[in-house]
């Protein structure tokens, strides 16, 4: 007699019930794997973005692109962006980060400039025809070929009337195109490198001037000026001579600079390194600090 052999379920040979699929070891928990990313919170996508954004932008920062981390960080900016092409918003990032650096580079030079006046800017210039201003002299200034050539600029006229500010507006217009600017009362500078003469920076701060696309010498021969003065004027006039730019206001007329320097062969020497292609404005009218009170 044949003893009955019971068979595991799995080992029973012959066609599956075709009510219930036949699923080998493991397909059913592939299949379960396959499903579970449809069933994640759909916060996770931008979960990843976000970390995504954050990491680009500590790159940017530590490539110093501040201004696209700006444009990326202004939601008005991205919402205005999302529906151009790739190229045309990288090429709003990449100007946003052109005017973030023009917008730098400005503030910095503004604030070593040190203008006396920081307000003036040549678009509020007051052209009344008594002031004796031409506008096609100022006109011809703003582009800023007189800085490139290394031309002066000689602001006369009484007290009061506008020279030093109108000094700080062009000044203001130089850094705007991109000019180092310096301004100084003249007999403060030449204080400055007799100073200097004694603690031996005197050619340190020679080479410091020198390379000043603009100084502006505000208050010129409203003094007597002694025979160390005239010395240090020279060289520091010289080092500037034909490369660099120099804007100079007086309340003498500059045809009576030759007498006020007191030393004919010094003076000739200075004149003729201020004066030669020097754009020459004098000014005229009242007092503009008078026009200024209330009645």
């Amino acid at each position: 007699v044949l003893q009955e052999r019971r068979l595991h379920p799995e080992q029973r040979t012959g066609p599956a019930p075709a009510d219930r699929p036949c699923h080998r070891p493991g397909q059913l928990a592939l299949a379960r794997e396959r499903a579970r990313p449809w069933l994640l919170p759909l916060t996770l996508h931008s979960e990843n973005m976000n970390m995504l954004n954050e990491h680009t932008l500590a790159q940017l920062r530590a490539l110093r692109l501040d201004g696209m981390v700006a444009a990326l960080a202004d939601a008005a900016t991205q919402i205005a962006a999302s529906e151009l092409p790739f190229e045309q918003r990288l090429a709003l990032l990449v100007q946003r980060e052109v005017d973030w650096r023009d917008s730098k580079r400005l503030e910095r030079l503004l604030k070593a400039a040190r203008l006396k006046v920081s307000s003036a800017c040549l678009e509020d210039i007051d052209w009344r025809a008594s002031r004796g201003l031409s506008r096609e002299l100022i006109a011809s200034l703003v582009g800023g070929d007189w800085l490139r050539h290394g031309h002066n600029i000689l602001l006369t006229g009484a007290t009061g009337c506008g020279k030093t500010w109108l000094a700080c507006a062009l000044g203001q217009q130089a850094a705007r195109l991109g000019f180092s600017v310096l301004y100084a009362r003249a007999p403060r500078l030449l204080e400055e490198l007799h100073v200097a003469h004694g603690d031996g920076s005197f050619g340190r701060r020679l080479a410091q001037l020198a390379k000043l696309d603009l100084l502006i010498l505000d208050d010129f021969a409203i003094a007597p000026i002694a025979a160390h003065e005239r010395n240090d004027l020279l060289e520091l006039l010289d080092d500037r001579v034909g490369s660099r730019s120099t804007i100079i206001t007086s309340q003498l007329p500059a045809t009576a600079w030759h007498a006020w320097l007191d030393e004919p062969t010094l003076a000739d020497a200075i004149l003729d390194r201020i004066v030669h292609g020097a754009h020459k404005i004098a000014l005229k009218g009242e007092s503009m600090r008078k026009l200024r009170q209330p009645a």
